[in-house]
């Protein structure tokens, strides 16, 4: 079943139009990677898809709805979940209230607080410092254990290993193995190909806004997605 698809999506920053016709799907229980270089436009799709650039209704649909001009709190309260670039925790909350605010959207399922910290142990011996005081990859745990908290159909996550260190990134990747073998989709925006495809079974490679090139992981060949990577 195809729980996400957009439809001739395009965004604008003012009169800077950043995504142009991009027509993704995503069926339930897949993981999806979108790659490309920076300013290829991949968080700017992942924006769109939160609600946090509006769009025409028809041109996100989630679960057969139209979503495109709704707001970000309501499109969590509908079940997706966005992860940000740079995690975004709040520096005056303790790592436990930020995790609670994924609470807000009333969903209920699977993920808890409980759950959460089974995920992240190391979370829960920190759980009341406050969240500037853990390292990066410490951080990218909490921010993915909030959007958990919210009980996503679909996680949205943006730039996951991005500055952190090799083995904290495998220990994230293997985190999130645990999440999508609960059911939960994902739309995974890498930068590093290889993590990218590792974690996922279908890409759409970005280039200046546009989808250069879409194939199942187990199919794609490499030159190709240099090419288009690169738009060469």
């Amino acid at each position: 079943m195809t729980l996400l698809r957009t439809q001739n999506l395009s965004a604008f920053y003012g009169d800077f139009q950043a995504l142009f016709d991009i027509n993704v799907t995503v069926e339930q229980g897949e993981t999806v990677a979108i790659i490309g270089a920076n300013g290829a436009g991949k968080t700017t799709f992942l924006r769109a898809v939160a609600g946090a650039i509006e769009s025409a209704p028809e041109m996100v649909v989630f679960d057969g709805q139209p979503i495109g001009n709704k707001t970000p709190h309501e499109i969590v309260r509908l079940g997706i979940a966005m992860v940000p670039e740079g995690r975004r925790l709040f520096p005056s909350l303790s790592v436990e209230e930020n995790l609670l605010l994924g609470t807000h959207s009333e969903r209920t399922g699977y993920w808890n607080l409980k759950r959460v910290y089974e995920l992240f142990p190391r979370l829960y011996d920190l759980r009341h410092l406050p969240a500037p005081s853990l390292s990066g990859g410490q951080q990218q745990m909490a921010a993915v254990g909030r959007g958990l908290m919210s009980n996503p159909r679909l996680l949205l996550c943006d730039e996951l290993s991005l500055g952190l260190a090799p083995v904290v990134i495998r220990d994230i990747y293997q985190c999130l193995g645990a999440v999508i073998a609960e059911g939960t989709t994902v739309v995974l925006v890498e930068q590093d190909i290889n993590r990218a495809l590792d974690a996922s079974a279908r890409f759409f490679c970005f280039q200046e806004g546009h989808l250069a090139l879409t194939a199942p992981v187990k199919d794609f060949d490499r030159a190709a997605i240099t090419a288009a990577y690169f738009g060469v």
